[in-house]
């Protein structure tokens, strides 16, 4: 049996910015870099929305949004090899992230973002699968 599949949602304002968030220092594959607003397992017999507004819930504090669903994919890693079910929302309401799972989190714009692609900033798999999704943007 593989890894469990993924679920990202990627959190924009109406002013068209992305909101990301740090990863802690701690953390054992990429720390300190910037990443999806939301990543997280689905457990075993849990469906795949219900994943997505569970992790959204623990991670952003955000629980009044509509989740669009934007595409799939497999993502492979060094250390890793997942289904990724990726959503988008527009949210412009309070954005909470949870001080325990996250070294906090800010919006940015697609050009702030394009800037710092290759740079080490991010990590890897938000910059294959934002610019995948994003990338004319």
């Amino acid at each position: 049996m593989g890894q469990p599949p993924v679920v990202h949602l990627h959190l924009w304002n109406s002013r068209g910015e992305l909101y990301l968030q740090k990863r802690p220092s701690w953390k054992d594959i990429q720390p300190g870099k910037w990443d999806t607003a939301t990543g997280g397992h689905v457990n075993y017999g849990e469906e795949v929305d219900a994943a997505l507004r569970r992790e959204v819930a623990e991670e952003l504090g955000v629980t009044d949004y509509i989740p669009k669903e934007v595409g799939r994919y497999v993502f492979e890693g060094l250390r890793e090899r997942e289904l990724v079910y990726v959503f988008e929302t527009v949210y412009d309401g309070e954005v909470r992230p949870a001080t325990e799972e996250l070294a906090g989190g800010a919006f940015f714009s697609p050009s702030a973002i394009k800037e710092r692609i290759g740079t080490g900033f991010f990590t890897p798999n938000f910059e294959e699968e934002y610019m995948k999704y994003y990338g004319d943007r």
